[in-house]
């Protein structure tokens, strides 16, 4: 991306205002069966002005990337802000400020791998798997990555460059169970450009053997029970609670418009064993998989901790919510596309392992379930959430059992929470997934596996 001189187009007047240059680019490959089904290259550019006067913004933006069109939409936005100002009614906030700079650009260090190096790496997979696994009805392996540069200045001081780049491996296997198809998907990879994550095939076979050992076990599964049990969640299904049914209800625009965490602020809402955090870009001294070093507002990006030993201790923010609220700025304002105004979003949200063995929590259930798998799900402002589960096992005398049916587990997260009484000291990230919030946006969730009580729809 060449930069554009930002500075240069400064709208005069006003109490705020940042200018943003982006661009999103992306590219694909996948096979079915062996057969290409996708190849695919494409991106998105643009410039975007936000202006703020007397409490209300402005936003314009372009995606000619030029000085004229640059210029031309300053001015837009100025004009804008200046004319709902005019029609505003009410106190005009004055906005708080963190500004941070620094260029944060993860470009690969490596020779970059060409499009005839990403295939053959994935047919080579495809081969393996064909081989191994021959009785499968089906199999579908890819590769995609996007990559996120932006230059963002804001009046109050920050100038930030970044490029964040996210690479993944999909892999799909079909087989034929008793009541018709069963499938396992994995989603590999996370932060960084793909030959920084992957150099040869033989690394993946590990995963690729515990995917077909899950498709195997979903061939001839149990109903579950309906009920309420004590189960275990898996990392991969405890960080999507973490995220939709607890995470979202403390994004502060939430908690402004009524969202159940807007009472519970500095009160229990979780075991004393369950600490949350948004976490800005590092974890453990590992990046993340989607780093936020700077937000969409020039803030300087700090870890939120939100839950801490059961206690609800803060919520996330830009910067008009914090200062609404009078809390500290969190650096959670984020868009997708230049073209996106940054709204208060999750980076990393993840629950903080423990001290427990998977092993341990699943020996010490009589009578219970092992939930690792969901496809999707629903989460409102109360924290009640209902998800589908579509991988888990039946847990008979401390022992596995055989896989269940697709089913669904639902409750209100932060009662939840409150049943937990054992987290794995184990940590688990997915990345691959985008968030929808008026506009969609990459994600990382993650965490340990927790033992809880739960309820499940059963037949």
């Amino acid at each position: 991306m060449k930069l554009l001189e930002l500075k240069q187009s400064l709208p005069a007047g006003l109490d705020y205002w940042e200018i943003k240059q982006q661009e999103n680019r992306d590219q694909a490959v996948f096979f079915l069966d062996g057969s290409m089904t996708n190849n695919n290259r494409s991106s998105s550019s643009g410039i975007m002005c936000r202006a703020y006067k007397n409490g209300a913004w402005g936003l314009a933006s372009s995606a000619l990337g030029d000085s004229a069109s640059l210029a031309r939409i300053c001015g837009k936005a100025a004009s804008n802000a200046e004319l709902l100002s005019k029609h505003r009614g009410g106190k005009a906030i004055h906005l708080p400020s963190n500004p941070a700079q620094g260029e944060y650009l993860f470009y690969t260090k490596k020779q970059p791998w060409s499009f005839a190096q990403r295939r053959d790496f994935v047919l080579e997979l495809d081969n393996y798997v064909k081989t191994k696994y021959p009785k499968l009805s089906s199999r579908q392996m890819g590769i995609r990555q996007d990559e996120t540069e932006k230059h963002i200045i804001t009046s109050d001081g920050a100038d930030m460059h970044v490029m964040i780049p996210r690479s993944f491996l999909i892999v799909a296997m079909v087989d034929t169970g008793t009541d018709g198809p069963v499938q396992g998907y994995r989603s590999l990879g996370g932060f960084g450009q793909f030959e920084d994550i992957y150099s040869d095939p033989k690394e993946v076979y590990e995963e690729l053997e515990k995917l077909y050992q899950e498709v195997q076990d979903m061939k001839d599964p149990v109903y579950a029970r309906a009920g309420s049990f004590d189960c275990v969640l898996d990392a991969r299904l405890a960080g999507i609670l973490s995220h939709e049914a607890v995470g979202h209800t403390t994004e502060a625009d939430f908690v402004l418009n009524g969202s159940i965490a807007g009472d519970f602020l500095n009160q229990e809402v979780a075991s004393p064993l369950v600490s949350l955090i948004d976490v800005a870009h590092t974890y453990d001294n590992t990046i993340c998989p989607v780093p936020v070093f700077i937000d969409d507002e020039g803030t300087l990006a700090e870890d939120c901790v939100i839950i801490d030993k059961g206690i609800l201790k803060s919520y996330m923010h830009n910067k008009e919510s914090a200062a609404m609220l009078g809390h500290k700025l969190t650096g959670n304002a984020r868009g997708h596309y230049f073209s996106d105004e940054p709204l208060i979003r999750m980076r990393n949200t993840m629950i903080v392992p423990g001290k427990d063995k998977l092993a341990d929590m699943i020996a010490s259930i009589e009578d219970g379930y092992y939930l690792v798998e969901s496809n999707n799900g629903q989460a409102d402002a109360t924290s009640e959430f209902m998800f589908g589960v579509t991988l888990g096992y039946e847990i008979k005398n401390g022992k596995l059992g055989k896989a269940i049916k697709g089913t669904t587990m639902s409750g209100v997260a932060f009662d939840l929470l409150k049943t937990v009484t054992m987290v794995s000291d184990d940590m688990y990230w997915t990345g691959s997934g985008m968030c929808g919030k008026k506009q969609s946006i990459q994600v990382g969730m993650g965490g340990p596996a927790i033992k809880c009580r739960v309820n499940l729809g059963g037949k």
